[in-house]
């Protein structure tokens, strides 16, 4: 389902989002999508019901003004790995390469993924402000093998890089799968970036033996101040020759709902790739990240036999430190006695195969 109309906004995502509102950025009112009315759409802007709103930007100022506690990160922090992917992996094998943040590459059944591909120095609309990595990505761009698929889960710029996406149409003219109004954000950047734009529960085939369904999540969308929730967000429930994927890109853990009715609907899963970092202040993060221990509760919830972290040690968007993520995932599986073996981090370059 197509959107209908296309505007290009200045926006981001955790720090880039204070520092538009503390600099005066000016975004336009648009609209990305037009469709008919749902539960989670009121023919404007998009909700979850099970969700909450987004933050204000009073509760952006107030969270900016109170940063007392707020962790030191190193200017570059390297990983020792680097990834040469092989051109295809065949059969009910499962290769998934870790490039960085949020971004994945996915080889099975002969296809071959990036998930949310961030390769930009920084995750912001600016090149000289705003989240910048300290580690490259794990997979130097032109090692890269040819990229049937890319997945796009949010507008966020930290997940929706549009320069990066501007090189794969250039090099790799994949499909490109996003949620609803995040194909006319793409188009505006870069026509000959073309994206395919669908519902939550929409199912895709992306090859005779991969599919991916569009799945709700407990989060938001904006790349600016005027565009909030005018586009939709989504996790993955990917159908491989190696077993069914559940893959979280951002979400706060609320009640746990999300993840159960991931569970019923489409479980079991062979793997959860589940976020784990840019959770402090819980004030502010609560309701749209999880932290290392929810992270845990949700792979109960959702019933996988494996977790695979992200979203940590490459951007700081949020207060913790760099570490924070994993040493706080690696106490909260002791307690549940979830050995470390089955929620599994990586480090860019790092690669894993099922």
């Amino acid at each position: 389902m197509p959107s209908t109309r296309r505007g290009l906004l200045f926006g981001s995502t955790g720090l880039a989002a204070a520092a538009a509102v503390l600099f005066g950025a000016r975004a336009r009112a648009a609209r990305f999508y037009e469709g008919p009315v749902s539960d989670h759409f009121d023919g404007t802007v998009f909700r979850d019901p099970h969700g909450a709103a987004p933050k204000s930007v009073t509760d952006i100022v107030r969270w900016w003004g109170s940063r007392r506690d707020k962790a030191e990160w190193p200017d570059w922090a390297p990983s020792p790995h680097v990834d040469t992917p092989p051109a295809r992996v065949t059969g009910t094998r499962l290769r998934i390469a870790y490039v960085g943040h949020a971004s994945f590459l996915l080889q099975t059944g002969g296809h071959n993924i990036l998930i949310d591909p961030v390769w930009s120095e920084r995750a912001s609309p600016f090149d000289f402000a705003g989240p910048k990595r300290v580690n490259d990505p794990g997979i130097p761009f032109e090692n890269l093998p040819k990229i049937d698929t890319v997945l796009v889960s949010h507008g966020h710029y930290d997940h929706l890089d549009a320069d990066t996406l501007s090189r794969l149409a250039a090099d790799h003219r994949p499909r490109i799968v996003t949620p609803l109004g995040n194909d006319a954000v793409m188009a505006d950047h870069d026509p000959a970036i073309v994206a395919e734009a669908y519902d939550w529960h929409d199912r895709v085939a992306l090859s005779p033996e991969v599919a991916v369904t569009l799945v709700p999540l407990r989060h938001w969308s904006a790349r600016g101040l005027l565009d909030r929730n005018k586009t939709l967000w989504a996790g993955f429930v990917i159908d491989t020759p190696a077993g069914r994927l559940y893959h979280v890109s951002d979400s706060g853990y609320g009640d746990g709902f999300r993840f159960r009715e991931a569970r019923d609907r489409y479980g079991p899963f062979r793997l959860a790739i589940l976020p784990i970092g840019a959770y402090e202040p819980r004030w502010f993060m609560r309701d749209q990240h999880m932290n290392p221990e929810e992270a845990v509760q949700a792979l109960a919830d959702c019933g996988a036999e494996l977790a695979l972290a992200h979203h940590h040690g490459t951007f700081k968007l949020t207060d913790e430190a760099i570490d924070a993520p994993v040493k706080d995932l690696r106490a909260a599986c002791a307690a549940a006695e979830i050995p470390d073996e089955r929620f599994k981090v990586l480090q860019p370059g790092e690669a894993w195969e099922l």
